[in-house]
């Protein structure tokens, strides 16, 4: 079991910066892919951002691309996703998820059904 614990949200104004983290417990990450999805009130959970096991591979939504920034650091089990020139419509609930699957082993990372723990989700909220 792999137990992932979000922080960093808060209420910011639109053009600030937050550095969200995800720290795991229970077992080491640094094998895993980790992947960051947000969700808004009323919107389906979507997709933000991937890291493969080794930090060396990195996808991102369009929607963030070149604002936000995905990490790890693989000695403190934790990940990363630092977030800037943020907007009203990044304010959702963020989640940190774990996809164990063995390497080499294709899952659909844009998908939520592509990982298999999830952390119960910070809340970020900007304000224009």
């Amino acid at each position: 079991q792999v137990q992932l614990v979000e922080s960093g949200g808060e209420l910011v104004q639109a053009g600030g910066s937050l550095r969200l983290s995800c720290a795991a417990s229970g077992r080491t990450i640094r094998s895993y892919r980790m992947g960051w999805f947000r969700q808004a009130p009323g919107k389906e959970r979507e997709f933000v951002a991937r890291i493969s096991w080794s930090g060396g591979s990195t996808d991102y939504a369009d929607s963030v691309k070149g604002r936000f920034t995905i990490s790890r650091d693989n000695a403190k089990n934790t990940v990363y996703l630092q977030m800037s020139s943020l907007k009203p419509e990044d304010t959702a609930v963020y989640y940190c998820a774990a996809d164990v699957s063995p390497p080499g082993y294709y899952r659909d990372y844009l998908s939520s059904a592509g990982y298999d723990y999830w952390g119960q989700g910070t809340q970020v909220t900007v304000s224009s």
